[in-house]
């Protein structure tokens, strides 16, 4: 049951949540440091990929933002940007952990009823 492909995509979905909330304050935590570039953390297309694949462990992958602008001094932070990630994030990962509580639940309802 905890090994389920939903058990192992729902704990690759949190790992991955939460490493782009790092990247995302670590990002902030850098807005005024020279040649600083935004870290981007993907881990969705792997996880799509390993759930059709029947496993659900996806890596997390981080990598530098090379594409935006940058500043003057080199960094491309962007405290907008930073912002909506963080709040999309929070709820991205707030569901996750809903439906891993849910699963959890109708494993202890089942197993007081048996």
């Amino acid at each position: 049951m905890f090994d389920s492909v939903s058990s192992a995509a729902l704990r690759s979905a949190l790992d991955g949540l939460a490493a782009r909330q790092r990247a995302t304050a670590d990002n902030i935590a850098n807005i005024n440091t020279p040649h600083y570039l935004a870290a981007r953390v993907d881990f969705e297309s792997a996880l799509r990929q390993a759930v059709e694949g029947g496993s659900g462990v996806a890596p997390t992958t981080e990598s530098r933002d090379m594409t935006a602008p940058t500043r003057e001094d080199g960094n491309n932070v962007d405290l907008d940007t930073e912002t909506l990630s963080n709040l999309d994030t929070q709820l991205r990962y707030q569901l996750v952990s809903q439906a891993m509580s849910s699963k959890f639940s109708s494993v202890a309802n089942a197993l007081k009823t048996s």
